[in-house]
């Protein structure tokens, strides 16, 4: 990106085209807006290092970003001009722009972030009204600031995502400022922690992957999804590109409708696996604004009667093994191993990791949960907090979901593949001991050999979890709370509360919307 260049004098002002977490052109509506203002276009992203010492934060994270801000850069010079990156704090980095560049206006789409991002917007909020800057914050989906209309909320989603899509226009009225270098990992102070084969970022990745979805890989996806032999090639794997704006829902759901459209009449399985993957895409909205709706839904439990549940301080032992997968417990292995070495992971076994660090390791839901957010590339907040509290049973509102590992290997990985080629020193152990080898090792030549003991005892583990949990819920005054919660969260359609408790929308609770 240049360096070198020069403000352009404009007698309308500049206005500042900021950012953050839609780094596209493509059905843009803050970039159409900027285009129809008066006055140049001076579009900046802004490398924030505060927000990259956060501890939901990770290097494979800044590394897909970094892609997908080339791509933008190249794309924004199509139009006109580079974009301008500033290393700095929102604040101060936006201070220094107006003063040199005349800035008088500026528009961003609405973040929907972390609780970080919601406070620093509160901050630039103040900046603007102080300076005199009309800033203009857009919605990027039907996510809603401010108490949202329970009732009407599906009709006004399906209304915003058929709509048009915001128009690119052929050219823009760009000026640029100096950009700084755009800084390594290494110097954010993240640890290099890069994906082994991960997905690659930009626009042109997330065309090719949800056209490869609609085209062949899609087929399956209904039936697929739930195992991690299958998911990885059947789910779309446009989760990342959602997350950091490269491609919208409502871009989705319309490529999604044509090619429906396209396949109407067919008996082959398409049109139920896009059906479902058009539900997976309208909860994922819907789990979005539970947390602008409630933004403190990342460190506070939803239900207050379980905040003292787990100890705040985990057990360093059993939160290490599970970091690493080397619980002893092998499915759960495979899986966290497979994770860490992806950055991604299906729907399902998501929801084990968390139920088993929850519930048979008892270990906090927030602390678990920073892990995976720096784990998972496709990290949004706003789906990811939301579901580590449903996953924990901390909701007050949801079924209690404890998985059983050994379980869920024998269903989900039953030929062994996934687990064997993940867990290698499990290579001795017969298939139909692979999920518990601890039944067949009695003489230890692999377990707590080459490979670790179970860290607890399953069984014991679980009815302990089970117990405390429902023990909680057993308490005066806890019914109450939970109608409360229902009306503001469970539920975008009328609903008796206490009809609602125990029970979310069918299949909810195992939705954690890598799609």
């Amino acid at each position: 990106m240049r360096k070198d260049a020069q403000p352009l004098f404009d007698p309308d002002g500049v206005t500042l085209l900021w950012f953050k977490r839609d780094l596209r052109v493509s059905d843009h509506a803050a970039l159409e807006l900027a285009a129809k203002l008066p006055g140049a276009v001076l579009p900046v992203y802004i490398v924030e290092p505060d927000y990259w010492r956060q501890p939901d934060l990770s290097g494979r994270h800044w590394a897909f970003i970094l892609q997908c801000l080339s791509d933008l850069d190249i794309r924004l010079k199509r139009l006109g001009g580079p974009l301008t990156i500033r290393v700095d704090e929102a604040v101060p980095a936006l201070e220094k722009l107006r003063q040199q560049y005349d800035v008088r206006r500026m528009v961003s789409h609405r973040e929907i972030g972390n609780l970080w991002s919601f406070e620093r917007d509160k901050k630039v909020a103040d900046w603007t009204r102080a300076h005199g800057v009309n800033w203009r914050e857009v919605p990027q989906s039907v996510v809603t600031r401010g108490r949202a209309r329970a009732t009407d909320w599906a009709k006004r989603r399906d209304q915003f995502v058929g709509a048009a899509v915001a128009q690119q226009p052929p050219k823009l009225n760009l000026t640029h400022a100096q950009s700084d270098p755009l800084p390594s990992a290494a110097q954010l102070k993240l640890r290099d922690d890069f994906p082994a084969s991960p997905q690659t970022g930009g626009r042109h990745s997330a065309e090719a992957v949800l056209d490869e979805f609609l085209q062949s890989r899609g087929r399956s996806y209904r039936r697929a999804i739930s195992s991690p032999v299958s998911a990885e090639t059947a789910c779309s794997r446009l989760s990342p590109y959602l997350s950091y704006g490269v491609i919208t829902v409502r871009e989705a759901v319309q490529i999604t409708r044509r090619r429906q459209a396209e396949l109407k009449g067919s008996r082959d399985g398409w049109l139920g696996s896009l059906a479902s993957f058009q539900s997976r895409l309208a909860w994922r909205d819907h789990f979005i604004q539970k947390l602008e709706d409630q933004p403190d839904i990342e460190t506070r439990c939803l239900h207050s009667a379980y905040e003292d549940l787990r100890p705040r301080a985990a057990d360093p032992v059993l939160l290490s093994a599970w970091k690493r997968g080397q619980t002893g417990v092998p499915f759960v292995d495979a899986c966290m191993r497979y994770l860490n070495e992806t950055g991604w992971l299906n729907f399902r076994m998501r929801a084990m990791l968390v139920s088993f660090a929850s519930y048979q390791l008892w270990l906090d839901w927030r602390i678990t949960g920073q892990h995976l957010a720096r784990a998972f590339t496709d990290y949004e907040p706003g789906i990811h907090w939301p579901q580590m509290q449903m996953q924990s049973g901390t909701t007050g509102i949801n079924t209690i979901r404890i998985y059983n590992p050994v379980k869920q290997g024998l269903e989900q990985d039953p030929k062994g593949v996934f687990t064997r080629r993940w867990v290698t020193e499990l290579s001795p152990v017969p298939d139909e001991f692979l999920q518990e080898p601890w039944r067949w090792d009695g003489e230890g030549r692999v377990v707590g050999a080459v490979y670790p003991k179970p860290v607890v005892d399953l069984a014991s583990a679980t009815r302990s979890a089970r117990q405390r949990v429902w023990n909680v819920r057993r308490k005066a005054g806890f019914a109450e709370k939970a109608g409360s919660i229902v009306t503001r969260h469970a539920s975008r359609r009328p609903a008796h509360p206490r009809r609602n408790l125990h029970k979310q929308k069918p299949g909810s609770e195992q939705l954690s919307f890598d799609l």
